[in-house]
């Protein structure tokens, strides 16, 4: 893969292909995210809850991972592949502060104790998963080319 710096348009494609990750991956959180705080903790607990619902988001961002670079076109190379992922983590941290102030009513030391907690373990796994997913992507199918 090539190793150009990211400049210019290359940026504007990066920022482009992360927020198209962010939003399809944001997206399938935002609608699963329902089912597991008001039935699955409920029924299974939290962690649980959180097990069951982390194979779907791991589904939405290989595909996302795979289909947003290519639809701004984004050249090839793992330091823009990393930038999606980076970009996008930013986008969803943004997104996921507003969702707790404004939905669930907690406050940043709530959002911050959460991250000590067994889900919130697991979460900051999905989350590393979900920065580094473009490039994971773009290396596996550079593999399968060669």
């Amino acid at each position: 893969m090539s190793e150009a710096p990211v400049c210019g348009g290359a940026w504007r494609r990066v920022l482009s292909a992360a927020a198209i990750y962010f939003v399809i991956v944001f997206a399938v959180g935002l609608s699963l995210g329902p089912v597991r705080v008001l039935w699955l903790e409920p029924w299974i607990g939290r962690t649980l809850a959180v097990l069951c619902e982390a194979p779907f988001l791991l589904i939405a961002m290989w595909f996302a991972a795979r289909w947003a670079p290519g639809w701004v076109k984004l050249e090839p190379g793992s330091a823009r592949r990393l930038g999606v992922g980076v970009v996008a983590l930013a986008f969803q941290q943004v997104a996921d502060l507003a969702v707790g102030f404004g939905l669930r009513g907690m406050n940043l030391s709530d959002q911050i104790a959460y991250f000590a907690t067994l889900p919130g373990i697991i979460y900051i796994a999905i989350l590393i998963i979900f920065a580094t997913m473009p490039l994971m992507a773009a290396l596996q199918l550079a593999r399968r080319e060669t």
